[in-house]
């Protein structure tokens, strides 16, 4: 196949590539002859390419021709394992934030507080600044009360009990009341509202993102500041690509968790 090429250009690596792509679906055995035709590349240099990739065992030859191996898989899942789940988050939130103009993060629970594990922000004068690690307390962000109520009765008591490690005093304190109250409404709702419940000017909208269990092990929200934009317009217009995003996050989340582990004895 004709390339462009560079001094540091492998033509031996690439020919092999080409012949591993050569076998498409529909198609589970090739012949030497089909395989030469379909790369460009002479027989000779097919057959001594098939012979390699059969000893490393990428290749089998059977009776009328050659067929993949499960191994091939290996070649892709190489680039899958490398992947964290943040890594896979990440265009998610760059679309979103590309759609709504305003800036997204994700967090999880550690105790009574929440912590930032992944964001990319638009540049906006906000009360209180945000980066990885950053911590709030629970109860009274949107990602929190998304978090909280996923929990199960045992769970939520356990992770209130713990003393907040946050530093920040928010504007909304519920009592336990309130707070029971609030995360029936967000366990119904399937997202929750902060108008300001942290500090004032700042209004967010989350929703939870699943791994392949089903189990909400992070929270995707939308901040805004509220001068500029108001609940209504934030869960008119912001909500439902938020919910989009996060049930893409989630969908490839359990892709990720249910991906071929390569394990060499």
């Amino acid at each position: 196949m004709a390339r462009e090429t560079g001094p540091d250009f492998i033509e031996a690596l690439a020919r092999g590539l080409d012949v591993v792509r050569s076998f498409r679906p529909g198609r589970r055995v090739s012949t030497l002859s089909e395989i030469a035709a379909d790369t460009g590349l002479a027989r000779p240099t097919v057959r001594r390419i098939l012979l390699t990739l059969t000893e490393l065992g990428y290749v089998r030859a059977v009776e009328r021709g050659y067929t993949l191996t499960p191994r091939v898989l290996e070649l892709g899942m190489a680039y899958v394992n490398s992947l964290d789940m943040w890594d896979v988050a990440r265009p998610h939130m760059e679309r979103l934030v590309a759609l709504t103009g305003e800036s997204t993060s994700m967090a999880q629970l550690d105790g009574s507080d929440i912590v930032y594990v992944a964001r990319v922000a638009v540049p906006k004068i906000v009360t209180l600044a945000v980066s990885i690690g950053t911590r709030f307390p629970a109860a009274a962000t949107s990602m929190g009360k998304v978090l909280l109520a996923a929990l199960d009765s045992a769970e939520l008591e356990k992770v209130l009990a713990e003393p907040g490690r946050s530093g920040i005093n928010a504007r909304w304190q519920p009592d336990r009341v309130a707070l029971d109250k609030s995360l029936r409404e967000v366990r119904a709702k399937g997202w929750a509202l902060a108008d300001q419940d942290l500090a004032l000017g700042i209004r967010s909208i989350a929703a939870g993102v699943r791994n392949g269990d089903g189990k909400v092990v992070a929270a995707l929200n939308v901040t805004v500041h509220a001068a500029e934009t108001t609940v209504d317009k934030l869960t008119g217009e912001y909500l439902p690509l938020l919910l989009h995003a996060a049930a893409d996050i989630s969908h490839d989340w359990a892709l990720l968790d249910t991906a071929p582990m390569v394990i060499r004895g």
